[in-house]
């Protein structure tokens, strides 16, 4: 089993940034890939950014060039750093590990 908590989410005006982490704990030395997802409000949940455990990453390209996704394997934390936000980055955000361990996520408003 794997708990992942999420945090870090806020109010932030637009163009600016919010770091968000996902602390992960239990067996986590089977955990390989890391994802953060969002759901903004009424709309499905989305796929925002991949990591592997060699940092190898990937992202949607909505939030390409503006969100870096990282990870530190000697604390089992991932990253998500987020700037230029736009209010249509406004979403609930959740950290995925594996094939299906998620967090109850943490909320994102993108808002003057």
């Amino acid at each position: 089993q794997v708990q992942l908590v999420e945090s870090g989410g806020g109010l932030v005006q637009p163009g600016g940034s919010l770091r968000l982490s996902c602390a992960a704990s239990g067996s986590t030395s089977s955990i390989n890939t890391m994802y953060w997802y969002r759901q903004p409000p009424g709309k499905e949940r989305e796929l925002v950014a991949t990591i592997t455990r060699y940092s190898s990453t990937n992202y949607a390209d909505s939030v390409k060039g503006r969100f870096t996704i990282s990870r530190d394997n000697t604390k089992n934390t991932v990253y998500l750093q987020m700037n230029s936000l736009k209010p249509e980055d406004t979403a609930v955000y959740y950290c995925k590990a594996g094939s299906g361990y998620w967090g109850k996520g943490t909320l994102v408003t993108v808002s003057s």
